[in-house]
């Protein structure tokens, strides 16, 4: 077991609601859970701040980057930075959700989000899940010098600035769009390495400062971005207008 996690609650304390919508008591199947972990809101800040929660199992969606809105039960730019647990490995479930306990490994310390959630009565959670969102500035715009290189990256990998370029690269201006395109991904993997190498920050920490690497996220918009040596490589897997995302 990961040390900053804690051992799973007993048994009394439920983890994740019922599938059944016909109950209205949590009978800890987990499904909850393995649909991917909660987003962060005010209320939980200190949670991070105080280690509770370490960053490190944390990812931001970026502001304008495509996401599926639960409530609204489509893919949506989002507005801000959604701050997020990560999934396990490589699927959804929530990384503090103990599967073969079916419990949650920092329920006394959960998200509001955790808390309002009732799969047989949505509506506290509908009230509050696009409220008072925690952000990577509330977070890290008191660390001089990572901060300025986080609002930097934000700048230059901006997600309307890159569904711009997406739109031109079946075009006359295909040439300029793919050079710049190229620029940005280069730019996002760089910036990565850098803060590692030199700042000393644990790789894990990568997806919650600067979101998920470009590379993995513009499949979301029709792109495969493959990489060679030195050599980076974008390949339109679809018309802009086929994705339905731009």
């Amino acid at each position: 077991m990961d040390p900053d996690k804690k051992n799973p609650q007993n048994p009394e304390a439920a983890s994740s609601p019922k599938s059944d919508t016909t109950s209205n008591t949590c009978l800890r199947c987990g499904t909850c859970c393995e649909k991917g972990g909660p987003s962060f809101h005010s209320e939980d800040r200190m949670l991070i701040e105080k280690g509770k929660i370490p960053s490190k199992y944390l990812y931001t969606l970026r502001r304008g980057e495509q996401a599926y809105d639960n409530v609204k039960g489509c893919l949506v730019p989002v507005a801000s930075d959604i701050i997020k647990i990560k999934g396990q490995k490589n699927k959804w479930t929530c990384v503090f959700f103990d599967e073969k306990e079916k419990a949650c490994t920092i329920y006394y310390d959960r998200p509001v989000e955790c808390r309002a959630l009732k799969c047989w009565d949505t509506d506290a959670l509908e009230q509050i899940y696009d409220r008072n969102r925690l952000t990577r500035k509330d977070l890290m715009s008191q660390v001089k010098g990572l901060w300025d290189l986080i609002e930097d990256h934000q700048a230059r990998c901006d997600y309307e600035k890159i569904k711009n370029l997406i739109k031109d690269l079946d075009g006359r201006k295909k040439d300029g769009a793919q050079r710049k395109l190229l620029e940005i991904i280069r730019y996002d993997t760089e910036v990565r390495k850098l803060v590692v190498a030199q700042g000393g920050l644990d790789p894990a920490m990568l997806d919650f400062l600067f979101g998920r690497p470009l590379t993995k996220t513009l499949q979301n918009y029709g792109i495969k971005v493959r990489q060679e040596g030195e050599k980076t490589f974008i390949h339109l897997l679809l018309h802009p207008r086929q994705t339905g995302r731009i």
